[in-house]
């Protein structure tokens, strides 16, 4: 396996079409690519706009500055601790750049967010059948939570719940 140089840095607004292209890429690797329904423009917002509300971090090789990574979270809360945490949305790395240390530096570096900002946790979910994720989220010392669940109400659901 070839090694490349890497660095991690604070998205940009450049960095928005390749974020947004890894984001296709994620849901065709989990098999959800009809279940995408956002677009660059909100992406933009959510990062860049007058309200954002989430934050993003990209793997760059270098010297070329493609980006073949990212880590989208945003602040979470825990009651128990009284403190606010990290939650991870969503990582991915391009597959032909797996395996070369840049999906650790992405969540060491989210960590490190964390950490510098006094949060209490940092978390995220990973899908049941992701084996290998799941082995590398262990393997960095993550708990994988046996009793919980998501929950989740979108779309028509989320409409009935609000009118109840």
């Amino acid at each position: 396996m070839t090694q490349v140089q890497f660095k991690i840095r604070p998205a940009d607004i450049l960095d928005i079409p390749a974020i947004f292209s890894l984001i296709l890429a994620l849901a065709d690797y989990e098999n959800l690519s009809d279940k995408v329904t956002g677009n660059i423009e909100s992406l933009k917002e959510d990062l860049f706009g007058v309200k954002p509300c989430i934050e993003a971090i990209v793997a760059e090789i270098e010297p070329n500055q493609q980006v073949v990574g990212f880590a989208l979270f945003f602040t979470s809360y825990s009651t128990f601790l009284t403190l606010r945490g990290i939650y991870l949305e969503d990582l991915f790395v391009l597959s032909e750049y797996r395996a070369m240390g840049i999906g650790k530096a992405l969540i060491s570096n989210i960590a490190q967010i964390a950490i510098e900002r006094g949060y209490g946790r940092f978390e995220w979910s990973v899908l049941e059948w992701n084996e290998p994720a799941i082995t590398f989220y262990k393997r960095i010392g993550a708990e994988i939570l046996p009793d919980w669940r998501i929950c989740r109400v979108t779309d028509d659901a989320l409409e009935r719940l609000a009118k109840q």
